[in-house]
């Protein structure tokens, strides 16, 4: 899609490092598109080693200085602060976000800002009440874990939830007391910037965060690369976990990756079939299909499968796809022509192999003159497809959803856990013994029984399979942003310890 719009005298967006905004060294940007109209909407800083490197001495000196002293109190107020700056710029970040990626402003305003304000919250409140482990051993000792930052962390996110996730990761980072080097999507970079503007004015030091924009095998490697960044948290696509996983690894980083999916929305006779219906449909066309968690693979059990079909079809052709400013849009465009591309591409492998598009695929010819150049397809529905066919095994992360039916619960779960990825699932059905039953088997980090998307900060987020390593959530994202250290202290006159066994 060729730029429109500002073009070179669009704003410049430069880095956040040491509390400032900071210019690339090798005066390098790039383009930040609106996928709506092809506007460009910044220059963005191209960052390289020599960026990164500044971050990482900037991040240093404020775990020197009183960021590193600051105490749980301190950390927990300055993340309270700043959730308080993000409310109150709500409006602006819902349509800087939605200018971004392209998603309608209602779904920004709905989701995004308020996940990120509650990231923070939820943090604040989670250091605040951290418990470690205590235990007497034997009447001869006291044994007490203390939580020790690690240092410099970097943090990779992705373009598709981008305040929400950065949140999600910048949260439990700060609240253990450590310094952040952060690279967003070169996609939608611009609140992240907003954030850290919002972080200073709450309180956090110079250099505790750093946004280092630009591409990933740019100022990304660079960042996983780096000898001084201790954890890497990664959110995105599997192939380039992989490659953060094998130069992080003869490191000894440690290591969050969040990666790719191709979930499973399972729908039993006995369910509430509208309720059924509504969750599906959520599930797989929220963010124009944008979200890890979204249920990509529609199975529902043969005796209403023509029935649930024919009116899942219905719904999806009545989603309202256009401008995202409108509050009544429900699809906005995808986040780039380039990323359409590749979902058509899906499409057009479908039918080759033997799939039939029950509806959606098409770019659509009503939009408003204000974005008809925008990145913009309907939904799709495709069935007849076999559970070997690319279009069914791999991620396209687009509005398109595929469905297959099933008879019983064993050929659910082989249909469910057939794919190399296990990130996350939804299943539909009265039966309660069913339910715990089905959920126990399927191969995912998290399962939803008649809901998707519910979400409670407190649980462990991640995935098995190609779906990534580790957990965040709760303390789950205490333990990975921090050491363990054990102390142990002997007890008065508990007398020397016994001869070790080994």
């Amino acid at each position: 899609m060729p730029a429109e719009g500002h073009g070179p005298g669009a704003p410049a967006l430069d880095h956040w490092i040491a509390g400032a905004a900071t210019p690339p060294l090798s005066g390098g940007r790039v383009d930040d598109v609106d996928p709506a109209t092809g506007e460009v909407l910044a220059r963005i800083a191209r960052g390289d080693a020599d960026d990164v490197e500044r971050a990482v001495v900037a991040a240093r000196a404020a775990l020197a200085g009183p960021w590193g002293r600051a105490t749980v109190e301190e950390r927990a107020r300055v993340l309270e602060a700043a959730a308080a700056g993000l409310e109150a710029r709500a409006d602006a970040l819902a349509r800087l976000e939605s200018e971004d990626t392209g998603k309608p402003i209602a779904l920004a305003r709905a989701m995004d800002v308020p996940r990120a304000v509650a990231n923070l919250r939820f943090f604040a409140g989670a250091i605040r009440h951290d418990e470690t482990p205590c235990h007497r051993t034997d009447g001869r000792a006291l044994n007490y874990t203390l939580r020790r930052p690690l240092g410099v962390v970097g943090l990779v996110t992705p373009w598709n939830l981008p305040l929400y996730l950065l949140t999600w990761k910048v949260g439990p980072a700060l609240a253990l007391g450590n310094a952040v080097v952060a690279k967003p999507s070169e996609l939608t970079p611009r609140t992240a910037g907003v954030l850290a503007e919002v972080l200073a004015e709450a309180g956090l030091p110079p250099g505790a965060l750093n946004v280092v924009h630009g591409l990933g095998p740019e100022a990304g490697q660079a960042l996983v690369e780096h000898p001084d960044v201790k954890a890497l948290s990664f959110t995105g696509g599997t192939a380039t976990g992989a490659r953060v996983a094998a130069t992080a690894a003869p490191r000894f980083k440690k290591l969050s990756l969040e990666l790719g999916g191709k979930n499973p929305t399972l729908v039993f006779a006995d369910a509430d079939l509208e309720a059924a219906l509504d969750g599906t449909v959520r599930a797989g066309f929220t963010n124009q299909g944008q979200v890890c968690l979204c249920g990509s693979r529609v199975l529902v059990e043969r005796a209403v499968y023509a029935d649930f079909v024919d009116a899942l079809v219905a719904r999806v052709r009545a989603l309202r796809v256009g401008d995202p400013r409108d509050p009544e849009v429900q699809l906005g465009a995808l986040v780039s022509a380039g990323h359409r591309d590749k979902v058509e591409g899906y499409l057009r492998l479908a039918r080759e192999e033997g799939g039939r598009v029950l509806c959606g695929g098409e770019r659509p010819t009503d939009l408003s003159a204000r974005v008809a150049r925008g990145a913009f397809l309907t939904p799709a529905v495709v069935a007849d497809l076999g559970p070997a066919c690319r279009t069914v095994q791999e991620e396209i992360f687009g509005p398109v959803v595929t469905v297959h039916p099933f008879e019983g619960e064993a050929e659910a779960l082989a249909l469910a856990n057939g794919v190399r990825y296990g990130l996350s699932a939804s299943l539909w059905t009265r039966d309660l013994a069913r339910a715990h039953r089905v959920a126990a088997a399927l191969e995912a980090g998290m399962v939803w029984v008649n809901t998707w998307l519910l979400r409670d900060l407190r649980t462990p987020f991640g995935g098995l399979k190609d779906s990534g390593v580790g957990r965040e959530g709760g303390r789950w994202s205490l333990d990975f942003f921090s050491d363990a250290q054990n102390v142990c202290v002997a007890l008065e006159g508990a007398g020397p310890p016994p001869a070790p066994t080994a």
